[in-house]
């Protein structure tokens, strides 16, 4: 029986560890620490000024958009609100040229790297008197930073015609019944005909002035 229980005892004692595991537990705890305080920290790397306007541009009339990708219709507008377009070297024709050169061929959009090449295909032509690297800079400066120009309402321009059409001063026939003299809307008595019951002759100008005479004769 004391051989058993020795023998139970020396089994469920558990083994010493060896002089080393301590250290290496504290070190692979503190790499597993920093790691997490890494990830922790990381942050997304922040936009560039040229690939902020990409996606202002990428984005602007769809509210489904990502402003991961862009149409050729915002990169036409991109174009021309950024002065890319001079009606000179570069027109709508060499933009939407470029375009469907850049993109694939089952694509509808095009990808900010796309869209470098884009504009790189388009600086040869913008400026035509600059290397290459400095045609790309130029072409750049012309983006960065910059959104979709909004237009704002279309105001009303006054004209003579319009003015003489609307001169109720002007108006004949039935048109003219509808409007006082200071050209103020009759309302409901402009528009039908109504029943004059008071006896007078319409327009006499004394019209009213008969009980006026009668009661000051009394």
């Amino acid at each position: 029986m004391a051989d058993k229980a020795k023998s139970s005892k020396a089994a469920n004692k558990t083994p010493p560890k060896s002089p080393g595991d301590p250290a290496k537990e504290k070190s692979a705890k503190r790499l597993s620490l920093e790691s997490e305080g890494t990830n922790e920290g990381a942050t997304a790397p922040e936009l560039s000024a040229l690939e902020e306007a990409f996606r202002k541009f990428a984005i602007h009339g769809d509210t489904r958009a990502t402003g991961k990708e862009m149409h050729g219709k915002n990169w036409s507008k991109l174009c021309k609100d950024c002065q890319v377009i001079d009606g000179k070297n570069v027109t709508i024709t060499d933009v939407d040229i470029v375009f469907s050169k850049i993109k694939g061929k089952s694509c509808r959009t095009i990808t900010f790297e796309q869209f470098k090449e884009a504009l790189e295909e388009l600086s040869k032509k913008r400026f035509k008197d600059k290397s290459n690297e400095e045609a790309i800079q130029e072409i750049h400066k012309l983006i960065e930073g910059k959104a979709p120009i909004i237009s704002g309402v279309t105001k009303a321009i006054s004209s003579p015609t319009v003015s003489r059409l609307t001169d109720t001063s002007k108006f004949t026939g039935s048109h003219k019944e509808r409007f006082d003299p200071s050209g103020k809307g009759k309302g409901k008595a402009g528009r039908v005909d109504l029943v004059d019951e008071s006896g007078y002759v319409p327009g006499y100008k004394h019209a009213g002035t008969y009980d006026h005479k009668v009661q000051g004769g009394k």
